[in-house]
């Protein structure tokens, strides 16, 4: 999770594996004031029937494709999504994300948590 305003790292997740985000952030019990708004992509379809300012693109279907209003929001949506992949992509240089972990599990999160705490301090200088 990533606050907009501030650009910091506020809460990370993990699992042993590739597991799907959504179910991640289920396991993970993380909980979030009713009063926050939440913007996520697509692979969290059924976060708004456990919170209900999740905002997300629409996905289109064979037989309901998307109108123009649509297209629109999902452009809207994804500008503002633009600061959480960049907060993404620079976690990526630490390359504990983008290659494969092969050291000891137990210390995935410690060491990953000490990566966000160095690219939280990067921000306030």
């Amino acid at each position: 999770m990533v606050d907009k305003k501030r650009q910091q790292i506020i809460c990370t997740a993990f699992s042993n594996g590739k597991q799907h985000d959504f179910r991640l952030f289920k396991e993970s019990k993380t909980r979030i004031h009713p009063a926050i708004s939440i913007l996520t992509d697509s692979g969290y379809q059924g976060l708004q029937k456990m919170h209900f300012k999740t905002h997300m693109p629409k996905k289109r279907s064979k037989k309901h494709p998307l109108t123009k209003e649509d297209k629109q929001n999902n452009r809207g949506l994804s500008s503002k999504r633009v600061l959480n992949e960049n907060v993404i992509g620079k976690r990526k240089r630490f390359k504990i994300l983008s290659d494969r972990y092969r050291n000891r599990r137990r210390r995935f999160s410690l060491r990953f948590n000490l990566i966000a705490g160095i690219y939280n301090l990067e921000l306030m200088r």
